[in-house]
Formats: structure tokens, sequence, C-alpha cells
């Protein structure tokens, strides 16, 4: 995968991470974005672990012809920062 669609992608996940913020939906999303924030994390930073714990939701509904899966998506998010995706950056 090229470097262009990589940045593609990642801002397309940013952008579903900034409507959820916007439309106050999922609130988790929210409520996440505060809790990161309030320990030191970035505003950028956030977002895109956020864009992380979604793009497992988009993966598994692309792949596996699975649903969005609300509750685990919910979950993942409360475990940022501890999620384990920035670990090789």
């Amino acid at each position: 995968m090229s470097d262009e669609n990589q940045t593609f992608q990642e801002s397309e996940l940013i952008e579903i991470i900034e409507n959820q913020l916007e439309d106050g939906n999922p609130i988790k999303v929210k409520e996440t974005l505060m809790r990161l924030m309030m320990t030191g994390t970035s505003r950028d930073d956030a977002i895109a672990m956020m864009a992380c714990a979604v793009s497992i939701e988009i993966f598994d509904v692309m792949k596996n012809g699975q649903e969005f899966n609300l509750k685990r998506y919910n979950e993942h998010l409360e475990r940022l920062p501890d999620l384990g995706f920035m670990e090789g950056e």
C-alpha cells in the first residue's frame, strides 16, 4: 500500500471521528476525547487513537461482513490509550 493511500485512509478515519464528535453520537467518543486530553494527550493524538479504535470495527464490517459493533467500539475507546495501536510508531 502506498503512503498516499494510507494517508487517505487515515484522513477518512479521522473524518469519521470528527463527525461523531460533531454529532455527539456515540457519546463515548466525546467522553474519550475529553478523558485523553485531561491526561495530557494532544487533541490530534487522541483523535488518531480513536481513529484506530473505529478502524477495528470498519475492518470487521468490510472483511467479515459483520455489523458495526457499537459495544465493542465503546470498549476499545475505553481502553485508550492502552489499546496498543501506537506501539510501532
